[in-house]
């Protein structure tokens, strides 16, 4: 099958949604969702229809070369042609591309300190200051939900929710083992030590999309702590809340109201679930899944943020650039983001012609 051949599916679904709209007595909903898919397959069309229209005049330029009056004008089309078709091309591949359906998303962040004690801390505190200046930089809105503070000042681990156009979408590779090497503030010797934070991107779902039954969850309640054990007050704000058919747990203590720490245990419990359910039909799929950037292993090491040299390198696609102190104050990660995603599109691609 050509390439044409293969795009003449979507032009007619496309007119196949143009009369389903048309039909009356459809719900608000039902036009709702006909009318979205034929938003999302309208550029594409157009991109068919304009690829389409340039092969055939291609054709028909290539008849004219054997006339001698008229094959100095049709050399010249010819030549635009040859640049404007394979632009069509791609573009038309570009949009073909899968997408991935939580790309629209809100995302729950979530950084753990990992080997390296009060440095892993510190440093899971830089990794959540870079995230949060890049979602500034972006419009987007941050809500720490939970946070455990070390003694050093970093974060033991830290919870927000990140709102926003396509959070999810320009996130999602952020998850996995990240390692920074530099020397720590007590290290007398001048000594660079090696520490890590883990870093995971859920997309945040609302509750018709994932099924948690009431019957599976236990709720326990109680008093919140502080550092040093002391209470941060007399009631049983705090709350855990227990899915027993997958054992995820979720405590959250930030709120001086259970209502509240109830709700945000509640939000994060079902981006864990909706994700451990994502990862497991993930895993069961083919292993081409494994040399696509974002793989979801939560126990990748994915990068490497090296301090004395200035240098940031992301390991999946080999990317090494020295603008490390750009990127911790979260500008410089736009570009490790493009990149990231530029390398998932070309592997899709290729999985496309393939």
């Amino acid at each position: 099958m050509n390439f044409i051949d293969k795009l003449n599916p979507i032009a007619g679904r496309h007119e196949e949604l143009a009369s389903l709209m048309s039909v009356s007595g459809l719900s608000g909903e039902e036009f709702t969702k006909l009318s979205m898919e034929y938003a999302e397959l309208s550029p594409v069309v157009e991109a068919i229809v304009a690829y389409k229209t340039a092969v055939q005049e291609k054709e028909d330029l290539q008849e004219l070369l054997a006339d001698p009056d008229m094959k100095s004008m049709a050399q010249d089309d010819l030549v635009r042609l040859n640049k404007e078709i394979p632009a069509l091309e791609a573009k038309i591949k570009l949009a073909l591309i899968p997408k991935d359906v939580d790309d629209a998303k809100d995302a729950i962040l979530e950084i753990r300190a990992g080997t390296g004690g009060d440095e892993a801390a510190l440093f899971a505190s830089n990794l959540f200051t870079m995230y949060k200046t890049f979602a500034a930089e972006r419009g987007w809105s941050v809500e720490v939900l939970e946070a455990s503070s070390s003694d050093s000042g970093g974060y033991k681990e830290i919870i927000a929710r990140v709102t926003g156009r396509n959070v999810f979408s320009a996130m999602k590779f952020e998850s996995g083992v990240h390692r920074v090497q530099r020397v720590p503030d007590t290290e007398s010797q001048g000594r660079v030590h090696t520490s890590a934070a883990t870093v995971a991107v859920l997309p945040e779902v609302d509750e018709v999309e994932v099924d948690i039954q009431t019957k599976d969850l236990r709720i326990d309640v109680y008093r919140a702590s502080g550092s040093g054990g002391q209470h941060v007050n007399t009631t049983e704000s705090a709350v855990r809340i227990t899915h027993l058919p997958t054992n995820i747990v979720v405590a959250i203590q930030d709120e001086s109201s259970q209502h509240k720490n109830k709700a945000k245990a509640m939000k994060i419990l079902q981006a864990r679930v909706y994700d451990a359910a994502k990862q497991k039909i993930d895993s069961e799929r083919s292993e081409d899944r494994k040399s696509q950037v974002g793989s979801g292993d939560r126990s990748e090491r994915i990068r490497t943020y090296n301090f004395p040299q200035g240098r940031v390198t992301d390991h999946r696609i080999n990317l090494t650039l020295y603008k490390l102190d750009e990127i911790m104050r979260g500008g410089g990660l736009e570009e490790v983001v493009h990149a990231l995603t530029a390398e998932d599109q070309a592997s899709k691609l290729a999985a496309l012609d393939g």
